[in-house]
């Protein structure tokens, strides 16, 4: 089984990331790739992904769901 992944960067990140980043860092993506390739400089980051939250959660024994 593949380990996931905690941290995604924007230049890797788009539309089909909606469930593992959310609508916002999955929309910064988009914008990140689309507008970077026209010349617009913009500074790259990065999404923390739904699974680090969930990693927390269990390791720290915060999940009372």
């Amino acid at each position: 089984m593949q380990k996931p992944k905690f941290i995604l960067w924007f230049e890797k990140l788009g539309l089909k990331d909606l469930q593992r980043v959310g609508g916002k860092n999955a929309s910064l993506g988009e914008m990140y790739r689309n507008l970077s390739s026209e010349g617009v400089k913009i500074p790259n980051g990065f999404a923390i992904t739904a699974s680090a939250y969930f990693h927390l959660l269990n390791s720290a024994n915060l999940n009372t769901a």
